[in-house]
């Protein structure tokens, strides 16, 4: 019996996958180096000033601005972004919600089994979470290992730029890890209704063992409390929306940039094992 064949796609440019009907992201997915991006962020505190949901706002805000400058013609669509992350070391703060490791895991394993089977063959993991980056790497490693033929790239948000350091001064750059100067300026550019005017910086100067660090290339695992009564730890007190507009654009740019770079490249390598 003679199958149907799927319409074409609807004319106009539509970037979030739960947009599109299901011809559109057959057709999509059997394109070239197909690729789908997933925003993932956090529910938990950001100090007393800040929303729960800060680190899933920056990273689907700043893939949507990425989007929107890419050319019509590259194959990448959108997730919706996946809030509730792993973020253990928050806990006690009301407000914040962790899941399980292991559900982190299951998730990843599951979309990206069903994106394999539909044909697309990249899927960016866009973390803006620092407290999940290596459950993140770990799962994409896992997916690839169960689907070859779909390449898993795990990313952090602000790994991704070039020159952010060069607008944070010391000590905040190397001590600002947690709604400190850079998220609370990044927030007064893209959401000022949402910052509180109570900003703190109360967090410890304790420093870790010689040769070691609160994150960094010896890190040592912290938990929040442990560094700040109010969940701070940084100094927000400088903020300003003008450098949240500086950080934002060299977020957007740096992204641009290294998606570019992917969606015109033959990435991944084909294995001779497929």
């Amino acid at each position: 019996m003679h199958q149907p064949q799927p319409p074409p796609p609807a004319p106009g440019l539509r970037r979030q996958l739960s947009q599109l009907s299901w011809p559109e992201v057959k057709v999509g997915a059997a394109r070239a180096g197909s690729t789908v991006i997933w925003p993932f962020g956090a529910i938990e505190q950001h100090g007393p000033h800040l929303p729960l949901g800060t680190d899933a706002m920056f990273a689907e805000r700043v893939c949507g601005a990425v989007l929107e400058r890419l050319a019509a013609e590259l194959p990448i669509w959108q997730l919706p972004t996946q809030s509730l992350g792993f973020s253990p070391e928050h806990s006690g703060f009301a407000g914040t919600l962790s899941l399980p490791p292991q559900l982190l895991l299951a998730l990843v394993q599951a979309v990206g089994a069903d994106l394999a089977a539909a044909g697309f063959q990249r899927l960016v993991l866009l973390n803006g979470h620092g407290g999940q980056i290596g459950l993140l790497e770990a799962a994409a490693r896992q997916l690839h290992a169960a689907q070859p033929a779909l390449a898993v790239l795990p990313c952090f948000l602000w790994r991704g730029a070039d020159g952010l350091g060069e607008s944070i001064p010391e000590p905040e750059r190397s001590q600002g890890l947690h709604a400190g100067l850079a998220e609370t300026s990044l927030m007064l550019h893209l959401c000022p209704d949402l910052v509180g005017s109570t900003r703190q910086a109360d967090g410890r100067t304790i420093d870790p063992p010689a040769g070691w660090s609160l994150e960094g290339k010896a890190p040592c695992a912290w938990l929040s409390h442990e560094l700040s009564s109010s969940g701070v730890v940084g100094d927000p007190t400088g903020a300003s929306p003008e450098l949240g507009s500086e950080l934002f654009e060299r977020l957007v740019s740096g992204w641009q940039r290294r998606l570019e770079s992917l969606l015109r490249s033959d990435w991944p390598p084909k294995s001779p094992l497929l």
